[in-house]
């Protein structure tokens, strides 16, 4: 029997989340343990009921998702952040990506879209599209601190972990710096997708990567892919 997926809600409108738990608790795999309408009680939340994945508002009363999310992250690793927005383009998303979330969802995504986002986020991977991936890269790329002459022990410790990869996780981490998708990645690679996913779960262990979106990250970061 698959393991269940225990969600936190976490949105200042009410309604927003009984329509949120109605979908989710629909499916067999996934059970909704509490909800939360702002950060801070989100955070609580988190400490209290542990929940494998928190399904999170970024624009909310007394404190915001960016912060909650930060906190969440570095108080429970094991918790990965699914964060909700009004528009695909939305700088709070963006930021709470960059503090820790693992993707972003739609406000308006359609049923599915949510629970395969949820699953996704889940089991590790990115709740991105490639079109959102690479705005994402684009977005923090050029956010990124110019290389400075005092030697980073972060980005020392990222080149030592992608100079121990082999050439085939190289490629593979390449690809996922891109934002190509496992299907994607074994079509350019001429292999299997359980090849691709193998691949994929080394390499995010080699970087010390929490999913996806951190492996873009630390691509960016070295400068090992550009637009």
């Amino acid at each position: 029997m698959t393991p269940e997926i225990r969600v936190l809600l976490v949105d200042d409108q009410e309604l927003i989340r009984l329509g949120f738990r109605m979908v989710l608790e629909a499916e067999e795999d996934i059970v909704v343990v509490g909800e939360a309408g702002d950060g801070r009680a989100a955070i609580a939340q988190s400490a209290a009921l542990a929940p494998d994945l928190v399904l999170m508002d970024v624009r909310m009363p007394e404190l915001d998702g960016i912060a909650a999310t930060q906190e969440i992250v570095r108080a429970h690793p094991q918790t990965r952040v699914l964060v909700l927005t009004t528009f695909d383009l939305d700088e709070y998303a963006f930021g709470a990506i960059r503090a820790g979330a693992s993707g972003f969802l739609l406000k308006d995504a359609q049923r599915h879209e949510m629970i395969s986002a949820v699953r996704a986020v889940h089991r590790g991977d990115a709740a991105l599209s490639p079109r959102v991936t690479r705005m994402l890269m684009e977005h923090v790329g050029s956010r990124l601190d110019a290389p400075s002459a005092a030697p980073d022990p972060t980005v020392a410790a990222e080149r030592a972990a992608v100079d121990s990869l082999t050439d085939r996780e190289r490629d593979v981490f390449l690809a996922i710096g891109h934002g190509l998708t496992n299907a994607e990645i074994a079509q350019r690679l001429f292999v299997g997708e359980s090849t691709v996913k193998t691949h994929v779960g080394r390499v995010l262990a080699k970087l010390g990567a929490r999913d996806r979106i951190h492996a873009v990250i630390v691509a960016h970061r070295l400068g090992l892919v550009g637009d």
